[in-house]
């Protein structure tokens, strides 16, 4: 289903990952910005989000171009269970309409997936088309109400091709994190 037309990775981020996990949010433009979190969200908070996210349980998948994110999807439990969890997207504006979302989509329903969740809710504002289209092209059912859209995925049931999908996902993604550290350490150097 993945149809991108840029070049980039999709891999799973660590603690490490927190300070370019903060500077995407940070480049995110008001407009996207106020379509990620539902209301104008200022850079402090955006900085404390990003810190809470990792605190919290929180998989967070970004996609990476020229060893930056440009685009996350998060997935969070809702409830005690760990049956229900929110997925949640951000891709600068730059990168948007180019199959970006859709990567970070496919990734986060294959965690909640192996992660034996029934139901995934995206909310979002009514003008947020980006992710409407989104939750669509994924089968997501949306009800709209007083402003807002929830749309609601039912992932299948873990199985031994989704638990090795995402084995091999992040084996490479892992290889990508520490050739890139690599490659950062010997550009400090120089």
């Amino acid at each position: 289903m993945t149809t991108t037309t840029v070049t980039g990775s999709v891999r799973k981020l660590w603690i490490a990952d927190l300070d370019a996990f903060r500077q995407h949010l940070t480049r995110l433009d008001p407009a996207t910005r106020r379509q990620r979190f539902g209301m104008g969200a200022s850079d402090e908070f955006v900085s404390r989000y990003a810190e809470t996210s990792f605190k919290l349980d929180t998989l967070i998948h970004g996609w990476f171009s020229a060893g930056m994110i440009r685009g996350v999807g998060e997935l969070r439990a809702i409830d005690g269970g760990r049956r229900e969890a929110e997925a949640a997207f951000s891709v600068e504006a730059g990168w948007q309409n180019q199959g970006v979302g859709s990567e970070l989509m496919e990734r986060t329903l294959l965690a909640a997936r192996n992660r034996g969740i029934s139901r995934v809710y995206m909310s979002c504002l009514a003008s947020n088309g980006h992710m409407q289209r989104l939750a669509r092209r994924f089968g997501a059912e949306l009800e709209y109400e007083a402003g807002d859209v929830v749309g609601l995925l039912l992932p299948p049931s873990p199985s031994p091709v989704s638990y090795m999908k995402e084995a091999v996902n992040d084996a490479s993604g892992w290889a990508t994190a520490v050739l890139d550290l690599q490659r950062g350490m010997l550009h400090a150097a120089e």
